[in-house]
């Protein structure tokens, strides 16, 4: 219990502190928005020659994109490998090694914190929009499914926690890590389904991005929560969850292999 009150009063701290950074709200809603938007004039187009576009009609094409730029907008983890990667290069990453909680937790906790700040307002833009252009807004109705896609939200979330904490340390091996990240943020691009629905890709290749996490951070819970995809639901929990021991073992590992090759310069 008392180490749970302390990722309590991070994730406090962290909710507290986006208060600090209102233009930031202001942005991230924006964002939210400009996809949902792009979405609209995009398929509007597409959807005056035909009423189908790979089973998905104008307002269910509306409905995914709604919640998957809704989704994408609450993963703000990629900040996290930068923060380590920076303090390991100047030497201050000391500071996280002396708190007493466990430096990946910490990291979860900040995350949990912005997340929840976020969430009231990426959820607004997102209905506003509804509302505005009278989407027919397509939701799945049974409740098991519901509950997948939200454990499957919250796994997903995690494991980009996981990611690019990975990532980040493993600057106590390379000093630089740009080209990882540049090739995490192309996969998350593509993968998650956040520009163009996976549904479009030839079944082959959706069948391989089946067996990569980042089809079950953004793209399978959109589907869910707009109905569609039911049939892979349990087996989507399953491969994520393996993803996170897999990304949690990974981290152990490296941890200890390489921690004792950082040289810091105090706290």
């Amino acid at each position: 219990m008392r180490e749970m009150r302390k990722y309590r009063e991070i994730m406090h701290v962290y909710i507290k502190s986006q208060l600090a950074w209102r233009a930031d709200v202001v942005f991230n809603m924006l964002f939210t928005v400009a996809k949902i938007l792009f979405a609209w004039l995009l398929w509007g187009m597409v959807f005056r020659e035909r009423n189908t576009v790979a089973d998905f009609t104008f307002h269910g094409m509306l409905s995914y994109y709604i919640v998957s730029s809704f989704l994408s907008q609450l993963e703000m983890s990629g900040g996290i490998s930068g923060e380590i990667s920076a303090r390991i290069r100047n030497g201050t990453f000391s500071n996280y090694m002396v708190m007493p909680v466990s430096i990946e937790g910490y990291f979860a906790a900040m995350e949990v914190g912005v997340v929840l700040f976020y969430l009231c307002f990426d959820l607004l833009a997102a209905m506003v929009w509804i509302f505005v252009f009278r989407i027919q807004f397509l939701f799945a109705r049974s409740a098991v499914v519901l509950g997948c896609a939200l454990l499957m939200t919250v796994l997903g979330l995690f494991f980009m926690v996981q990611l690019n904490y990975f990532l980040g340390i493993l600057t106590l091996k390379y000093e630089e890590i740009s080209t990882f990240l540049m090739i995490k943020d192309n996969l998350v691009s593509l993968v998650t389904g956040t520009i163009v629905p996976l549904a479009l890709f030839p079944e082959g290749v959706v069948g391989v991005m089946r067996l990569l996490p980042f089809y079950y951070v953004t793209y399978l819970p959109s589907m869910l929560f707009t109905g569609r995809c039911a049939e892979e639901a349990v087996r989507g929990l399953v491969v994520l969850g393996l993803w996170c021991v897999l990304m949690q073992w990974a981290i152990v590992v490296t941890w200890r292999k390489y921690r004792v090759k950082y040289d810091g310069v105090g706290v």
